[in-house]
């Protein structure tokens, strides 16, 4: 449905997106994650029609989105992080006139701006004036602004941005049976509304596609990692916990009267074990030893960080 190659945008000397390549199948919900200023909504822009690419091929539903921008617009409902509403209409007058733009007229117009009212929860406020709503209820009116056509694919920018905690959990159940109907590309920085609405994810970094694939897969890679958390009392050397340990990945924190270690292994049960068999040995007083498994938040992270030192490098 969504096919991007080697998509770049330059801000004169600037690169914004750099090579970037994914594709979205028909009917998923793809997680568009990645720090602030990772290159998300420059991506969502060029794909809207907003932006044109400095080089690179993108299209939609087979459209060529820089050949055929109208049709391609034509099947997409976009949401922008920041709603580009007018402040002094009603929201049932921007909902008219934006259907009317979509080519929505009559019958047809008023009942699709009754149903994106009500599937928005912004019915009670239909009558009101735009400028005189919350953040939240604004980014209520630009996701059914988003719906009027009932188009294939969305693109979401940040939806929950502004939203109060209600506010958000309502959005990830409608996205999620949107999902049913529409094709979805939701961008955020904020790994659990990914957790919570999408089935593939997208992770990008300083304008690259740092990892993809669905997110099944990432939280099993997330789930073979772990690490054993281990506090040590006593006169130790943390050169010679890693060497009887035999691992050099160990993060040791000295501390006044001891060690404390962050160890990764596939085994945290094994080598806590192994630890305090040690420590008995030894003489050293064991006051932790905690298993912990990598979160998605872990791995994202760890994604990024990669990323970066590579940038660096």
């Amino acid at each position: 449905m969504i096919h991007v190659v080697n998509l770049t945008k330059y801000y004169g000397d600037y690169a914004a997106v750099r090579d970037v390549t994914f594709t979205v199948e028909r009917g998923q919900i793809v997680g568009f994650l990645g720090p602030n200023g990772a290159g998300k909504s420059t991506t969502m822009r060029i794909l809207a029609g907003y932006l044109t690419a400095t080089s690179g091929r993108a299209a939609i539903d087979g459209l060529d989105v820089f050949w055929r921008p109208l049709e391609v617009r034509r099947r997409i409902g976009y949401m922008p992080e920041s709603c580009p509403l007018y402040p002094e209409m009603r929201v049932v007058e921007y909902l008219r006139f934006r259907a009317g733009i979509k080519g929505l007229h009559g019958r047809d117009a008023s009942r699709r701006i009754e149903h994106v009212l009500k599937r928005c929860w912004i019915d009670d406020v239909r009558r009101q004036l735009i400028g005189t709503l919350s953040k939240g209820y604004r980014q209520r009116v630009g996701l059914a602004d988003a719906l009027l056509a009932d188009p294939p694919v969305l693109i979401l920018d940040e939806p929950t941005a502004g939203l109060d905690p209600s506010q958000i959990r309502e959005t990830r159940v409608l996205i999620r049976e949107l999902g049913e109907k529409h094709t979805v590309l939701l961008s955020t920085h904020i790994l659990s509304e990914v957790e919570m609405t999408c089935d593939h994810v997208i992770i990008i970094n300083r304008g690259r596609v740092a990892e993809s694939g669905p997110l099944a897969d990432l939280a099993r890679r997330a789930g073979q990692q772990a690490e054993l958390i281990a506090e040590l009392g006593g006169q130790i050397d943390p050169a010679d916990v890693s060497r009887l340990l035999d691992t050099s990945r160990a993060e040791t924190q000295t501390l006044a009267d001891g060690v404390r270690l962050r160890i990764p292994t596939s085994d945290p049960a094994a080598l806590a074990t192994q630890l305090a068999v040690i420590a008995i040995e030894r003489g050293w007083q064991v006051r932790e030893l905690r298993p912990q498994q990598q979160t998605l938040e872990d791995l994202f992270v760890r994604i990024v960080g990669e990323e970066n030192g590579r940038a660096v490098a």
